[in-house]
């Protein structure tokens, strides 16, 4: 079973609470995010920036932002949204975009897309 708490974690430290979220909230909302946590492990801490902003809190337009910068070869900008009235449901669902999107990231960047890295030399057989 993964540790949600050491996955929390990893969030908090790269999360910035923007517009919307009181200080006091960074556990709460890092739990919510806890997630993602597995998918930004690959990279080390200086290559990810994430940042959450609420708009309109409990409001017709409440609108909920994550955003998440990867400095890798490029620099990446990806973006989830959401506009549910419930925050913790909003929370999860950006959360749930930008697991997709990593993971288009990583499968768009990996071995199997980049045919430099998938021709590794073979070693000759020990006979």
């Amino acid at each position: 079973m993964p540790d949600t708490s050491e996955d929390a974690a990893v969030i908090a430290q790269r999360l910035h609470l923007a517009t919307g979220f009181l200080a006091s909230e960074r556990g709460w909302v890092s739990e919510r995010l806890a997630a993602l946590g597995p998918r930004l492990r690959s990279f080390r801490n200086d290559e990810i920036d994430l940042e959450i902003s609420l708009k309109d809190r409990q409001g017709a337009e409440q609108r909920v932002t994550l955003e998440c910068w990867i400095n890798r070869r490029i620099r990446l900008h990806l973006v989830a949204t959401s506009s549910a009235r419930d925050l913790p449901a909003a929370l999860g669902e950006v959360r749930n975009e930008l697991i997709r999107q990593v993971d288009e990231v990583e499968t768009r960047t990996g071995p199997r897309r980049n045919r430099a890295l998938r021709l590794v030399p073979k070693l000759p057989d020990d006979e």
